[in-house]
């Protein structure tokens, strides 16, 4: 069944960008948190949005061609406290990665980035126990990662750990994730991937700012829009969109804690990745796709006693 939601595009006259320019950015201090924007001119825009949950568009959705896919996933007998810092890095991510791993079929998977959300949390400023401040639910249309971002994240990974790594408890403060051989050879002659494994973490089903996910196969390069996140020690890289009426959105009514969203966030193997965004006319995006565009969304059905959402992202280096 087709509803209509709100969505937050970037500007009609915003400058379609596949790399970084200066003008549009955001900040983020050592927290993660937000530190201010710029450049940022937004249109509120009403999508038809599919429940995915329906059994004839379900048939169709997969991580590989839509670019996100929703999975049964029991979590109750890991016993995690997703609100302590230390358990979700010593525990979640490990099964983060190891589900991904089972799904894809990759040689290896690393998770190394976390956030909760929550607007209510963001509003009263939550801290994590030993960890970050709590953030808000995204509502703009974006991709995580970009033609300069995905690459440049990955072999960031081969670095010692900055100030702003999540995984830095676990791997020591003078240590690298991956080693700069695996990276080197694999960007050279081989496909990573960045999946997002998306949670409720909380017992009531999401009702309040759902998240929305675009088929990838609708997007098209002139509806990116580069913006870049500047942190304490580094720049990275997003994409916001500008509205195209070809965008196919679909959601997942009332997911569940156990259930796992996974979200391609980049995929070196890509349409858009191999071609560096410069499709031909007869080019197709033919799977794998590159990336899932998402926000979060207004939903006018949404009753008004429902209680907020709380969500956990975990984001994962995959090498095929």
């Amino acid at each position: 069944m087709k509803n209509k939601g709100f969505f937050n595009y970037m500007s009609e006259d915003s400058q379609s960008s596949l790399f970084r320019n200066g003008k549009v950015l955001t900040k983020r201090d050592l927290n993660g948190s937000d530190a201010g924007s710029e450049g940022i001119n937004i249109d509120k825009k009403e999508m038809k949005i599919l429940n995915a949950r329906d059994s004839l568009a379900r048939k169709n959705i997969s991580i590989d061609s839509k670019g996100f896919e929703i999975i049964n996933s029991n979590i109750q007998n890991l016993g995690i406290d997703f609100f302590d810092n230390n358990e979700v890095l010593n525990k979640y991510y490990n099964h983060c990665a190891d589900f991904i791993k089972d799904r894809t079929g990759a040689t290896s998977v690393y998770a190394f980035d976390h956030n909760i959300r929550s607007a209510s949390g963001k509003k009263s400023k939550t801290m994590i126990k030993d960890g970050q401040q709590v953030q808000g639910p995204a509502h703009i249309v974006h991709g995580d990662y970009t033609l300069t971002s995905a690459p440049e994240r990955f072999n960031q990974l081969a670095k010692p750990v900055r100030k702003n790594d999540t995984f830095r408890s676990i791997i020591g403060e003078s240590n690298s994730l991956l080693s700069q051989e695996l990276v080197d050879t694999t960007l050279l002659d081989g496909r990573f991937a960045i999946i997002n494994l998306w949670r409720n973490i909380v017992e009531e089903p999401v009702e309040v700012n759902p998240l929305a996910l675009c088929d990838a196969s609708t997007v098209s390069p002139e509806d990116l829009v580069v913006f870049e996140i500047h942190y304490a020690d580094r720049i990275g890289e997003n994409y916001f969109a500008k509205h195209n009426k070809n965008h196919d959105w679909y959601y997942f009514d009332k997911m569940t804690k156990n259930e796992a969203l996974l979200i391609k966030q980049w995929d070196s193997h890509g349409a858009i990745a191999k071609t560096n965004g410069k499709l031909a006319d007869n080019e197709s995006f033919d799977k794998p796709c590159t990336f899932s565009f998402h926000s979060a969304f207004e939903d006018p059905s949404t009753r008004e006693d429902a209680p907020d959402r709380w969500s956990m992202e975990v984001r994962c280096i995959v090498i095929y």
